[in-house]
């Protein structure tokens, strides 16, 4: 079974350091054969907080990591570095290449998609080119396999208080995407952690992670983390999401209770 750890919205900078910890012992305990990182890994693309990102990375199980931005992740003070080079920090800070990377592993696919804009504040944005390009990976790929896509703002949300932090093109890329046989789409940025099930005709779920570390929790969602677990074992598609939370500092993260993903 490949057990992918699914995280968000680490706000370093914000961060609740013994909170920290107790997700590091966590990701040791489950060694992920995939971390998944969906933006926000900031509160204000600093230097130091890249750093401090970046030593936490460093102390998790070696594993393929999938990271994008968010839109916590470009300067929002040094405006001139903003228009010019908003990833440089991001891309310097935690020495990544690709703002959307994609990984494969045996029979699990992860295609990231960068939904922040420089021009963009908050709100997130899929653009017609995305929404194809990723269609067209996607229906190249296995239909046995598990495929994810991931974002920073959400394409779905569980919530009507929710709706206007969903991106801009969210219904067509979600149209797209779940028949062209993306079955996860995960994300993050509401700091509201929820499993839930597409509209679509086909099958597909809607995954979002909490805040993973960071002081900023929404009540009634605390500190999160999502595990997902797939196998496809005898030709039958198995795919579990369980959700862990750390309820306070100086605790460890808790399981719990497990849900099956149907899938198509």
């Amino acid at each position: 079974m490949t057990r992918i750890l699914h995280l968000s919205d680490t706000h370093f900078g914000t961060e609740r350091p013994q909170v920290v910890e107790a997700l590091i012992a966590l990701a040791q305990t489950l060694s992920p054969q995939l971390i998944v990182v969906s933006g926000d890994i900031t509160q204000r693309a600093t230097h130091a907080q890249f750093a401090a990102a970046r030593r936490f990375l460093d102390a998790l199980p070696p594993c393929p990591r999938l990271l994008l931005p968010g839109n916590h992740d470009i300067p929002l003070f040094a405006l001139w570095q903003r228009a010019l080079s908003p990833y440089a920090r991001y891309c310097a800070g935690l020495e990544v290449a690709a703002l959307a990377p994609t990984i494969s592993l045996p029979g699990v696919h992860a295609i990231a998609v960068k939904t922040t804009r420089r021009w963009r504040h908050i709100d997130g944005e899929v653009s017609p080119a995305q929404v194809e390009a990723v269609a067209a990976a996607l229906r190249a790929l296995p239909a046995a396999d598990l495929k994810l896509v991931v974002t920073h703002q959400p394409l779905w949300v569980e919530r009507a208080e929710d709706a206007h932090n969903r991106c801009h093109g969210a219904d067509a890329a979600l149209a797209a995407w779940v028949e062209a046989g993306a079955d996860l789409c995960l994300a993050g940025h509401i700091h509201w952690p929820f499993a839930a099930r597409l509209p679509q005709a086909r099958t597909a779920w809607a995954i979002n992670a909490g805040t993973a570390v960071s002081r900023r929790v929404r009540p009634g969602a605390p500190n999160s983390v999502n595990l997902i677990e797939w196998s496809a074992a005898n030709g039958e598609r198995i795919c579990r999401w369980t959700r862990y939370d750390c309820a306070a500092e100086g605790a460890p993260f808790v399981a719990l209770t497990p849900s099956v993903l149907a899938l198509a």
